[in-house]
């Protein structure tokens, strides 16, 4: 096939189009562990503002229990896939902030990138948007003027001023640093199964203003199960593989369709199997929290 010059300046411009959307979108997502009661969200976001103030920043939330790498990971992965390619997202639930754990840009299959130590964060990312590829970043150039004399504040030194000049094009993602395998550090949990008429998996975040349950099991294994609605799912939940609950819940569609306090299950808002209790806290009443230590096993029992 002949390709004419008017064709090849258009596919050259398209081609220069997407690459530079992908690139330098100029939006910039936070999240930490850090809360709201000091100037630490707020001095990252001053880092982010004086590398380009045409940034578009937001955050996902920093109200991620102290140290707890697994819940960042989940916020992740409920929140990455809802961006346009070319978002930069900044992670920073960081306990071994100093230590020899690598610092990273992970760029998504979806286009988006994850700036955030190695440490377990990306595990939920990496495994649902696939990676592209894995940058370490290089804290030579690519760390705040001035600051490498601290080393407890690599969110605000090193992952804020990265991942803005990365968001505002003042880097291209190869200038980030050196390129890694495509492989990061992955906390190990019970991966959605059915097997034999049971459904196995995570107990992956709760909701947390309600207290409701909510697991990692797909729609898609639910519906190989077959629950109508009316028939009782009976759950087991175990923590560290010790039994702390066993009960019923009928599959329903709604919250209504149990009396209050009675427990229902159901499929939350991102298809997932989840558990509650009609207009109580499942998580508090029977003391269940999530995690990596936490999963369930589900059978079907027909009938109400």
């Amino acid at each position: 096939m002949i390709i004419n010059l008017k064709q090849r300046i258009t596919l050259i411009f398209l081609f220069f189009i997407t690459n530079l959307a992908t690139a330098q979108n100029k939006i910039l997502v936070f999240q930490s562990d850090f809360g709201l009661k000091d100037g630490a969200v707020s001095a990252m976001k001053g880092v982010a503002a004086g590398v380009s103030p045409e940034l578009k920043i937001f955050d996902l939330t920093h109200e991620i229990p102290a140290y707890n790498i697994w819940e960042a990971a989940y916020r992740l992965v409920q929140t990455v896939p809802y961006y346009p390619a070319g978002t930069v997202f900044v992670s920073v639930v960081d306990p071994g902030v100093g230590t020899a754990r690598k610092s990273v840009v992970l760029k998504t299959k979806t286009g988006q990138f994850i700036v955030t130590p190695d440490n377990g964060t990306l595990t939920l990312v990496a495994q649902s948007l696939g990676i592209e590829e894995v940058r370490e970043i290089n804290e030579v150039k690519n760390r705040r003027k001035d600051s490498e004399k601290s080393y407890t504040f690599h969110g605000r030194d090193v992952y804020a001023f990265t991942g803005a000049r990365l968001a505002s094009g003042a880097i291209t993602y190869d200038q980030v640093g050196n390129e890694l395998p495509k492989q990061v550090v992955e906390i190990p949990y019970q991966k959605a199964t059915l097997e034999n008429g049971k459904l196995k998996g995570s107990i992956a975040i709760l909701d947390v203003q309600f207290g409701n349950i909510w697991t990692d099991i797909p729609a898609g294994l639910v519906k190989q199960l077959n629950p109508q609605y009316g028939d009782l799912l009976h759950l087991q939940i175990f923590h560290k593989g010790k039994k702390v609950y066993e009960g019923d819940a009928p599959y329903s569609q709604t919250f209504g369709a149990v009396a209050e306090g009675k427990p229902l299950s159901y499929l939350n808002s991102l298809l997932q199997l989840s558990f509650a209790l009609n207009q109580a806290n499942f998580a508090a009443v029977h003391h269940i929290a999530s995690g990596n230590e936490w999963s369930v096993e589900v059978t079907l029992r027909k009938g109400k």
